[in-house]
């Protein structure tokens, strides 16, 4: 399967705030390399987490392995977040 590279204006100028599954693992991916971003685990299992809910299977496997870095503050943090996303778009 091939892999897409995209940078962060990209992904900004793309449909996140209607839940593109990809575009949502893409900030996921950003965030926890701290590619254009700065490195946040909490705001990468957020959108990882989005992007799970919407479909996106390798979100699922990141967040997972991302959890196992993470302690269960970060975590809830990251779900608290992931739900104000969710309430507001």
């Amino acid at each position: 399967m091939a892999r897409i590279e995209f940078s962060a204006q990209y992904v900004a100028e793309q449909p996140v705030h209607g839940g593109a599954a990809d575009a949502l693992f893409e900030l996921g991916l950003m965030y926890c390399t701290g590619r254009d971003v700065e490195l946040d685990l909490i705001e990468a299992h957020k959108w990882f987490n989005l992007a799970a809910l919407r479909g996106n299977e390798a979100a699922k496997s990141y967040r997972s392995d991302l959890s196992r870095e993470m302690s269960r503050a970060e975590i809830s943090a990251a779900q608290r977040r992931a739900r104000e996303w969710l309430a507001v778009h």
